[in-house]
């Protein structure tokens, strides 16, 4: 297992560290996502970049949520919409003649 060691990196304008066990690019590439969404709220008329920076936070909480919901959906529940398109799109597709 990989040891954590601290990686030096800056996030609107403030320079932050964290020990992780992530490599460096990773950890570059999230603090680019969150400047890039603070700098959409920004772009759009918010002048307070903490205000900017929590909204940005709680959007991608929502984006985390969401998809965590949609990844522990049922597997049947999954069966079952999958039968029920299929029975649509056999009741839509017409049938050749002799068939």
């Amino acid at each position: 297992m990989t040891e954590p060691r601290r990686i030096e990196f800056t996030l609107l304008g403030q320079t932050l560290s964290l020990r992780t066990t992530e490599s460096r690019d990773y950890i570059l590439s999230l603090a680019k996502y969150i400047e890039e969404r603070v700098t959409t709220l920004k772009r759009s008329g918010m002048k307070d970049p903490t205000t900017a920076l929590v909204l940005a936070a709680l959007d991608i909480t929502d984006e985390l949520f969401k998809a965590r919901e949609e990844s522990s959906r049922d597997p049947a529940d999954v069966g079952r919409r999958l039968s029920a398109l299929v029975s649509i799109l056999d009741k839509a597709t017409p049938k050749e003649p002799g068939a």
